[in-house]
């Protein structure tokens, strides 16, 4: 019996809040759409992303105030505009910078601009079928939305105090405590609703129109949820907390290749024994929710899984924890059994011992290599020789630095050893690596958009282990030109990449 063919794709890897556009940040409005025929043009079969949700401390979209909910901050004031529901004056009045992404300005910004649009929606203005939609959202999305709105509502009127800081009957959600505050809150609880509804809305639009150009996106979902999040607020039973509703461990990795202290994440864990006794419904909820927004997923430090590090939460770095069993098999036999074959990719960087890989290839699922770690001797993992098919293989990650400035960056000798194994000197070491990746077994490619443009460290994403300065990059539209989008796709089809159904 022949074998099932290796279907080859492509693709790029570039958050929302990245590209072009006037508002301080890039949004899901006409940049997104002319992205995306940029993708299909070049012969790219995936967009991916990082997470979605509203960005919490530091900006993360790694620590977000919720793992359903979406960025508000990535809402188009111009397809608002279009539906009636701004007026005309508040793109005209609007002035941001277009080279980062001004997170201080824009947030307030987009924060008015749902008030508003809501205040028109409410008298009846905007889109003649959008009440009845909105209503349908509410009551479909109603197991995560009531209770992240409320959260937020809460927050806000309490000036933004993280969770732990609330006053006790609202941390512990004492019903008396949570009917008044609903009551006195209803209205701003329904803003914050019907931001999500257009969120939704925008990238529902988006998706489609990606899927109608032969784009699938590749999304991202971090493994754990900030310790200030609904999440942790409606669902304190999931996750291992004290009495007063505090962590009793945090997460974090060990000292590794990006930290010499390790990275102390701070998130509460999850009481994976409490989580199996009702199968991992929020889990379900929560892979349903990703898959109802995108074609795949990226699972977000694989490795916890299989066993997390678990840090005393006094500690100031994560040199000190214990590797603590996570759910393993039993998690995922039950998202099979949901979900079918699971349309993941297990992020398997870092310290990762064979039971983690034999997790990942119980189902099935790609693994990551990335070619910037591909130093040392021939049996490094990350050389392309070394890739299974069953992988993704990039020239760096959101977390690496550009590959012109990591090659910058790298001692004479490793340099000498990238040399051998390309067989010539790296006079564009964007383009080499990207070729590398293409023309590896791997049977997916992605390549950060910062790599196609040949930019050095300054438009670096993020630099793990700092709290502040990162997710800012965004590229300005003339930098993407017609001729490295020709290129990409020359290289696409050559190596074999492009679908032919």
């Amino acid at each position: 019996m022949a074998d099932t063919p290796v279907t080859r794709t492509a693709g790029l890897l570039l958050h929302p809040s990245s590209l072009p556009g006037p508002f301080g940040i890039g949004d899901l409005g006409p940049e997104a759409y002319r992205w995306v025929e940029q993708l299909a043009g070049a012969k790219q079969t995936w967009w991916q992303i990082l997470p979605l949700g509203p960005t919490g401390y530091g900006d993360s979209p790694y620590q977000s105030y919720s793992a359903f909910a979406g960025n508000i901050n990535l809402l188009s004031p111009e397809l608002l505009q279009r539906a009636g529901l701004i007026g005309d004056e508040v793109l005209a009045n609007a002035s941001f910078s277009t080279d980062v992404v001004d997170y201080e300005r824009v947030a307030p910004f987009k924060k008015k601009l749902v008030r508003d649009a809501w205040d028109r929606f409410d008298a009846g203005k905007g889109p003649h079928d959008w009440k009845q939609a909105f209503e349908k959202y509410c009551a479909e999305e109603r197991d995560w939305l009531e209770g992240y709105a409320l959260f937020m509502a809460i927050r806000d009127a309490l000036g933004l105090k993280p969770l732990h800081e609330w006053p006790q009957d609202l941390r512990t959600r004492q019903p008396v405590a949570l009917h008044e505050i609903h009551k006195l809150l209803k209205k701003e609880v329904l803003i914050i609703q019907f931001g999500q509804f257009l969120f939704d809305k925008q990238w529902r639009d988006l998706r489609r129109f990606a899927s109608e150009k032969q784009v699938k996106i590749m999304g991202d979902a971090p493994i754990f949820v900030s310790g200030d999040s609904a999440d942790v607020w409606a669902h304190p039973d999931e996750f291992l907390l004290d009495a007063e509703g505090n962590p009793k461990v945090v997460a974090g990795v060990p000292p590794d290749y990006f930290s010499d202290d390790g990275q102390l994440w701070g998130n509460p864990l999850y009481d994976w024994e409490r989580m199996s006794a009702n199968r991992y419904q929020w889990w379900q909820r929560r892979i349903r929710r990703q898959l109802a927004q995108v074609d795949l997923v990226r699972l977000d430090h694989f490795r916890g899984f299989a066993a997390a590090w678990h840090v005393p939460p006094d500690q100031t770095t994560a040199k000190i924890g214990e590797w603590v069993d996570g759910p393993r098999a039993a998690l995922f036999d039950v998202l099979q059994q949901e979900f079918g074959k699971l349309p993941i990719v297990a992020e398997d960087l870092g310290l990762i011992t064979e039971d983690v890989h034999a997790l990942r290839k119980q189902y099935h699922m790609p693994g990551m290599r990335v070619l910037q770690f591909a130093i040392g001797g021939p049996d490094n993992p990350y050389w392309p020789h070394n890739f299974e098919q069953n992988t993704v293989a990039y020239t760096g990650t959101h977390d690496n630095d550009t590959t012109v400035g990591w090659y910058n960056g790298l001692p004479e000798k490793e340099r000498k050893l990238m040399v051998k194994y390309l067989g010539h000197e790296l006079h564009e070491p964007n383009w080499d690596l990207i070729r590398m990746a293409w023309s590896s077994v791997a049977e997916f490619a992605i390549a950060p958009l910062q790599d196609i443009l040949g930019l050095d460290a300054s438009a670096r994403m993020n630099t793990p282990g700092t709290a502040s300065g990162n997710w800012r990059w965004r590229y300005r539209a003339q930098q993407l030109e017609q001729q490295m989008l020709d290129r990409l796709a020359d290289w696409t089809v050559f190596f074999n990449r492009v679908p032919t159904s």
